[in-house]
């Protein structure tokens, strides 16, 4: 499944910064950044750091740039070519640190510091030491901080952590520690590269550790997670920390919060060291391989010492067919009306504003038995929005759950009851977390502004949304929520997702029945082509 829309093309890319050495051997360094970000449709512009001599066996010389020229670099790229995000990598003495630090906080003097990625090349991943720098003075200027096995350890070394055991329990404790407290101590998110650590077998595992991100959803703030990927047997990694975080740059750059950046870039490592080369005597390099689209490659993320809810594999109820246009109504003679003209599927969402209002959940409990027997009178499909226990105990076909509320529910019981399960997302990283429930399908928003309901996340649009669909589509029922109404249709249908979830599109509307005919009617039109008339091939093409 390919959106048009994805092949359309930009009339500009976004701007991303390279501040790194130059590897004349072309695997690291600024040439492998300006390729990852011209792969990922993204304008490299590069500050050079230093010259190397190298190839793919030596480093025999590495010829730092003055403080003047570096400086020089910085001023005349931002005069005209300002950054959407920066990705910062081999910086050759304690004098680049500061000429960098003092002109990345005059930027957020002034509100305009971008998103800075920081790979603090210290250690290769074969243990090399390249210099011995200090690294603080990019406390609070940096958004991420791509460190690797060796690097972890020597950056925190002002910490006390337990010496290495043959338990890989504590290998694992150790590397959680250790990135907490890099993240406390230099304000933002750190990603603890997992590759050069021997002892995670054929895993290749990254430690997470978040803090406040702006855009993306309060409950994954302040937590450990673990990016789980198969370890890809080869020798050619040369410039895999360098792509890593030059990918970060450039998927941020693109306006997908740091959450999606990080799965998305260890997804587009992993590929890139399956299709890595060989180019000289020594070591290889990764393949650039475009935007992830396959979903196998994408990491496993786990919730450090948490119950990991998504990690149980269960079977829920599978949709009878495609939704179409799925109404989100909280009015018991709304869902009459939808169902009197047709609807084969629909979502009963009543919010509580008083969880211990008795007569409030009294009601609440009425009207979901009686939307339930409604649904069933007409052969249809409905999904409570949230109260799963109600939804239990009266057998809906499905039950509704937002991210935040899937640590509460009780998935099993839910699958055990064959009840139907779907899931919100507003971001890959939380669609990701949905696809390890397994759901019967995953909704997307929300896509234009609404007011239905206060979102800590911008509106996704309709570039975001394909690039959403593109991943999951193939696997998943895929459901596009939030502003949508008869007018926008057409471009929604151009992400080439599956179903539209409409709210004020019908209880807004004078005549219910007559606006949920014609958005139906409307959406059958601009969808058509994608079906063949039979209903397997229906369900397939909505999967």
């Amino acid at each position: 499944m390919t959106s048009t829309l994805l092949n359309q093309p930009h009339s500009s890319n976004p701007i991303v910064w390279s501040i790194a050495g130059s590897d004349s051997g072309g695997g690291a360094g600024i040439q492998a950044d300006l390729l990852t970000m011209n792969d990922l449709g993204c304008h490299g512009c590069s500050v050079v750091t230093s010259i190397t001599a190298q190839n793919s066996v030596s480093v025999d010389l590495v010829e730092p740039i003055s403080a003047k020229m570096l400086l020089a670099q910085l001023v005349t790229l931002w005069a005209d070519l300002p950054p959407a995000a920066i990705k910062i990598g081999l910086l050759a003495n304690q004098q680049q640190v500061d000429v960098i630090t003092s002109w990345l906080s005059a930027l957020k003097q002034q509100n305009l510091l971008p998103v800075v990625v920081l790979d603090p090349v210290m250690v290769a991943s074969s243990g090399d030491v390249f210099n011995q720098i200090d690294f603080t003075p990019f406390s609070g200027l940096i958004s991420v901080l791509t460190p690797n096995q060796h690097e972890l350890f020597r950056l925190c070394s002002a910490v006390t952590i337990t010496k290495p055991s043959p338990s890989h329990d504590d290998d694992e404790h150790n590397m959680v520690l250790a990135a907490q407290w890099l993240a406390t101590a230099y304000q933002c998110q750190v990603v603890a590269k997992g590759g050069d650590a021997p002892w995670q077998g054929n895993k290749a595992m990254d430690v997470y550790v978040t803090k406040r991100v702006f855009g993306a959803s309060p409950y994954h703030d302040n937590q450990v997670f673990t990016l789980t990927s198969p370890r890809v047997a080869t020798v050619n990694h040369h410039g895999s920390g360098c792509t890593l975080s030059s990918a970060i740059a450039s998927f941020s750059a693109h306006g997908f919060v740091v959450h999606d950046a990080v799965v998305l870039a260890k997804a587009y490592v992993t590929k890139g060291l399956q299709n890595s080369y060989a180019v000289g005597q020594g070591p290889g390099v990764l393949a650039r391989t475009a935007w992830p689209t396959d979903l196998a490659l994408m990491p496993h993320i786990g919730h450090y010492h948490q119950d990991n809810i998504t990690d149980n594999k269960r079977s829920f109820a599978a949709l009878s067919g495609p939704l179409g246009v799925y109404p989100v109504l909280n009015s018991l003679a709304q869902i009459k009306a939808v169902l009197s003209a047709g609807c084969k599927t629909v979502q009963f969402r009543r919010k509580l504003t008083d969880a211990n209002d008795e007569l409030a959940i009294e009601q609440l409990e009425t009207d979901i038995k009686a939307a339930i027997h409604l649904a069933r009178e007409c052969n249809a499909q409905l999904f409570v929005n949230d109260h799963w226990q109600l939804a239990l105990k009266h057998h809906a076909f499905g039950v509704h759950l937002g991210q935040e509320d899937l640590a509460d529910a009780n998935l099993t019981a839910l699958a055990e009851a064959g009840m139907a399960l779907g899931i919100s997302s507003h971001s890959y990283f939380e669609a990701l977390l949905a696809h390890q429930c397994s759901p019967s399908y995953i909704a997307f928003g929300h896509i234009y502004p609404t007011t239905t309901k206060q979102m800590p996340s911008k509106p996704q649009g309709i570039a975001k949304l394909s690039r959403y669909v593109s991943l999951f589509g193939r696997d998943y029922p895929t459901v596009a929520i939030g502003g949508i109404d008869k007018a926008c249709l057409s471009d929604v249908a151009q992400s080439e997702v599956g179903d539209v979830a409409v709210v004020r599109a019908i209880t807004q509307a004078t005549h219910p029945a007559q606006a949920y005919r014609e958005l139906h009617h409307a959406w059958l039109q601009l969808t058509r082509s994608r079906h063949t008339c039979t209903p397997s091939a229906l369900i397939k093409e909505a999967v």
